[in-house]
């Protein structure tokens, strides 16, 4: 059944405006009043919809029940990923939410080509939170990650967290699942470099603050696969994904 996010109340009995983009979708894809839909606004649990009426820039629905639905991960992920070049970062917050993660905290880092300021970061910033409402509808996930606005490598890491971060550097001698393996399933913060990694400088940092370096193994692995295989390691490690 389709999926489409709609940021309202979702009442059994009550009849929604649907956003336009999800409007304009279903007059593309030719469906019809009457068919059955899903919605969820973002706050937890999801709705069965049925169509009442479709134009091409508006669409209504009648909402038929909620559903307490909830495939959340028990410890929340926040992905702090250095910029990478190019359209890498879509594909990066794309497959992480997929995976499951909370929050995702773009970095300014200095090696990041990619130089966002200004208006030009602002729309990047709305261009990655559609992004995560179309990976979340084709996922299942009835709660949108949270994107931060991005920031500044060195202005992120000497703020004080609440929970690990894990910096992952090839030049570490302990393993994130050997790590994950003895540690109980928690808040963690996963630190992912861009194209060339962190500069030794914002190693140091990060480790003066706290961080813990971790390996994901002997083979150096890019800005858009680390991040990733290490949120795939920690599902398997702590819920058996």
């Amino acid at each position: 059944m389709p999926r489409f996010y709609c940021p309202q109340p979702l009442i059994p009995g009550a009849i929604v405006d649907l956003p336009e983009a999800v409007a304009h979708h279903l007059h593309v894809v030719r469906q019809q009043a009457g068919d059955e839909v899903v919605l969820f606004n973002g706050e937890g649990g999801q709705a069965r919809a049925r169509l009442r009426e479709i134009g091409k820039r508006r669409a209504s629905a009648d909402i038929v029940a909620f559903e307490d639905a909830d495939v959340e991960l028990p410890y929340p992920v926040t992905l702090a990923q250095g910029l990478p070049e190019g359209s890498k970062m879509d594909w990066i917050i794309e497959k992480a939410v997929e995976l499951g993660v909370a929050a995702v905290q773009p970095l300014a880092a200095a090696r990041s080509v990619v130089k966002l300021s200004g208006e030009r970061a602002e729309k990047r910033q709305a261009h990655w939170e559609g992004v995560i409402v179309a990976a979340s509808e084709q996922s299942g996930r009835n709660r949108l990650a949270l994107l931060s606005p991005l920031q500044d490598f060195s202005r992120y890491i000497a703020q004080p967290s609440d929970q690990p971060r894990i910096l992952l550097s090839p030049r570490a001698t302990q393993s994130l699942a050997g790590w994950a393996r003895n540690t109980q399933p928690q808040a963690v913060t996963l630190l992912i470099g861009p194209e060339g990694g962190f500069s030794a400088a914002e190693e140091e940092a990060a480790l003066a603050q706290g961080a813990l370096a971790l390996s994901m193994g002997p083979r150096v692995l890019r800005t858009e696969t680390a991040g990733l295989a290490a949120l795939a390691t920690l599902n398997a490690v702590w819920s058996g994904e």
